[in-house]
């Protein structure tokens, strides 16, 4: 009877506790040696810590990478999307003035969808775009003008951004300098910010 008692408690709080879960829960009873232990599967989750004792500076600047990423993360996305959809329509072009015409179109499309609120992100924004850009497709924003608008338009954007203190050959380094961003990036991914 001593033992009996709390063995039902746990077995309540277990199944009550499986039960709130949401996702698929599983459970098994293994018997060892006239002894039946109950497991039971649950989803993962991932946690998140939180420094208490960071400055109030630390926090600040954090949040507004946040605010920042989370502002220009859809434009990176956009902008691999739209580069794989005009990828293939460059493929398929027959000669170099058909191809120039569908850049001249797709630029058109860009700035007339974007072009407005575009310009009206802030120089932090701006950067981080960059990298996002990189990281959605592999290039960097100058490799993008190189292959897309020629080497000469690419040299003009690159010493025009320089002059603004942008750099268009910046590579993402998500293990490195951009770690903030790519786990920034993450739980936008997961849904978590």
């Amino acid at each position: 009877m001593k033992h009996f008692l709390p063995g039902v408690v746990f077995f309540v709080l277990l199944f009550f506790s499986a039960r709130a879960m949401a996702g698929t829960v599983s459970s098994v009873t293994i018997i060892r040696q006239a002894d039946s232990i109950p497991t039971v599967n649950l989803k993962e989750i991932e946690v998140i810590s939180r420094k208490n004792s960071v400055s109030y500076w630390t926090r600040w600047r954090l949040n507004r990478l946040i605010r920042n990423v989370k502002k220009v993360y859809p434009y990176a996305k956009t902008a691999g999307a739209l580069l794989r959809i005009y990828d293939v329509r460059l493929k398929h072009a027959k000669n170099d003035a058909e191809r120039k015409k569908i850049m001249k179109q797709a630029e058109a499309e860009i700035k007339q969808r974007y072009g407005g609120s575009l310009k009206k992100l802030t120089f932090t924004q701006g950067i981080i775009l960059i990298k996002l850009i990189d990281r959605e497709t592999g290039n960097t924003s100058y490799g993008l003008l190189q292959q897309l608008r020629g080497k000469f338009t690419a040299f003009f954007y690159q010493a025009f951004a320089r002059v603004w203190g942008y750099n268009l050959k910046a590579r993402y380094d998500p293990k490195g300098r951009d770690r903030e961003i790519e786990a920034i990036v993450k739980l936008i991914e997961a849904g978590k910010l």
